[in-house]
């Protein structure tokens, strides 16, 4: 099991849920998150309001996917999150150790779904 972490622009959110059910990735949990990358000082735009500074709106997105699972859903977030431009985002792909569904107590593969 893998935890796939990724930081988006918040604008690609549709587009990258659109490619993870394609991808028949249905478990997600997005959060707005503040943060940058190399592009520290680079104007951006977020609902049609520029934003320059330090930190800069991103969305993350958490999916905890079964191993069969870890590269449709990668391949996914890239085709979704893609513009060419700087600050595309990052993807992060950790071992996941245990997972619990909490109504029913199944634990790994079977608590993924």
């Amino acid at each position: 099991m893998k935890l796939v972490i990724a930081i988006i622009q918040p604008y690609k959110l549709d587009e990258v849920k659109k490619e993870l059910y394609a991808a028949q990735v249905n478990l997600i949990t997005v959060s707005e998150v503040l943060g940058h990358g190399r592009q520290v000082g680079v104007d951006e735009f977020y609902r049609g309001v520029r934003e320059t500074g330090n930190l800069l709106r991103k969305v993350q997105i958490e999916i905890a996917v079964n191993d069969d699972f870890v590269e449709p859903t990668i391949q996914a977030i890239i085709k979704g999150a893609y513009n060419g431009k700087i600050g595309n985002g990052k993807i992060f792909v950790l071992d996941l150790p245990r997972c619990i569904r909490i109504r029913t107590g199944e634990e790994g593969a079977l608590a993924i779904g």
